[in-house]
């Protein structure tokens, strides 16, 4: 799951975290109207310098002076993400690049991560072409991107039927071999699904991701009583529930317009995923196959960039050189774990844990300029 559970860092329906820095106290200079919209976030306010952008390419640049970890949403009508920047520590600064239609959104900054967050209109005017419309190799790129998307939700749809009804004819040891499989369709693709509200909690939630007053639902729930309790007592609702879920957002998948931008940002998504999620063994908490989640981030990631990748060999050769180099150097990491069937168990040490985290890291500084790059004309 990618929205608020993160307590250290990775959607419009795909979207990019910036460069981490500090935040300082120096009065902002005056907003002239073409610069980036900067958003004073603390505890108790979401401050733009502006509530009106033209449409076409904007940047949030986003200063948490506040004492919580903050995240900063661009929602459209029913609360869709445009663009989030997620896990912005007291203190620090994150951009946000995100390509925005002319309409009405609500800018969103969300102090603890948790809730509907501190909400303000934004309206965006104008009629900018859309990058697609003037580049025919980012064209090219999102509708390479919509065809893999295509294809995994397929997938993802097969899979999980085969998982629920594993699941509610009481086959343990086919559910718990098929739950890594399925998931592995839902992790490469997750930040097309984070788009459609409430959905992405509904099907990917934690235990303690859920709000109060919410019932426990999805992957992590059937997953506790496969591992924890090795059963499947009770778990049917859960499972046609799943079912229903995922096939919605399979449905809306495959008719989902995306922007260059979006691929851009849903590639550092998902690496920040792997890296807060999936490198603590935090995510399969239950059955431990977090590295089945683990490559299947990274390979969606690459698969977003390499969509981009005639764009960006225009752009800037040397940084598609870098991004090939460390794709390589995490699967390569990743596969020392491996088994004949798929991956071993998770139970990385803390030397381990940091070995593939910097290497991730490595992976996701150039991965974080692929937008910036991308926005420019």
């Amino acid at each position: 799951m990618i929205t608020t559970r993160r307590a250290a860092a990775i959607g419009a329906v795909l979207l990019l975290a910036g460069l981490t820095g500090c935040a300082d106290d120096k009065p902002a200079a005056s907003d002239d109207g073409t610069g980036p919209v900067t958003v004073k976030a603390t505890d108790s306010e979401c401050g733009l310098s502006r509530t009106d952008v033209k449409s076409g390419t904007s940047t949030f640049s986003v200063s948490n002076g506040g004492s919580k970890v903050t995240e900063f949403y661009v929602y459209a009508e029913g609360d869709r993400v445009m663009g989030e920047v997620e896990n912005i520590g007291p203190g620090l600064k994150r951009d946000l690049i995100v390509e925005l239609p002319t309409g009405k959104y609500q800018a969103v900054c969300k102090p603890g991560m948790i809730g509907d967050g501190i909400r303000g209109d934004l309206n965006v005017t104008g009629d900018a072409a859309a990058q697609i419309d003037e580049d025919t190799a980012l064209k090219q790129a999102t509708e390479s991107y919509q065809r893999y998307v295509n294809s995994q939700a397929i997938a993802l749809e097969q899979k999980t039927t085969e998982f629920v009804t594993a699941v509610k004819a009481g086959d343990i040891a086919k559910a718990k071999e098929l739950f890594p499989i399925s998931r592995t369709y839902w992790e490469r693709i997750e930040p097309v699904a984070e788009s459609f509200g409430d959905l992405d909690p509904k099907i990917d939630a934690r235990i303690n991701d859920v709000e109060p007053g919410t019932e426990w639902t999805g992957y992590h729930r059937i997953e506790q009583a496969l591992w924890e309790k090795n059963s499947t007592a009770g778990m049917a609702k859960y499972a046609d529930q799943l079912l229903v879920d995922v096939k919605t957002v399979v449905a809306k998948a495959k008719v989902v317009k995306l922007n260059p931008l979006q691929l851009a940002n849903g590639a550092k998504e998902l690496l920040d995923e792997v890296a807060t999620g999936k490198i603590t063994g935090e995510e399969d908490r239950y059955s431990h196959t977090d590295l089945w989640d683990f490559q299947a981030n990274v390979e969606g990631s690459q698969a977003a960039i390499q969509a981009l990748r005639p764009a960006l060999q225009k752009r800037d050769a040397a940084l598609v050189v870098t991004l090939d180099t460390n794709f390589k150097a995490v699967f390569a990491a990743v596969d020392k774990y491996r088994t004949a069937d798929g991956f071993k168990p998770y139970a990385l040490s803390a030397a381990e844990q940091k070995t593939l985290g910097g290497i991730v890291d490595a992976l996701a500084e150039p991965v974080s300029k692929v937008a910036g790059v991308i926005a420019k004309k």
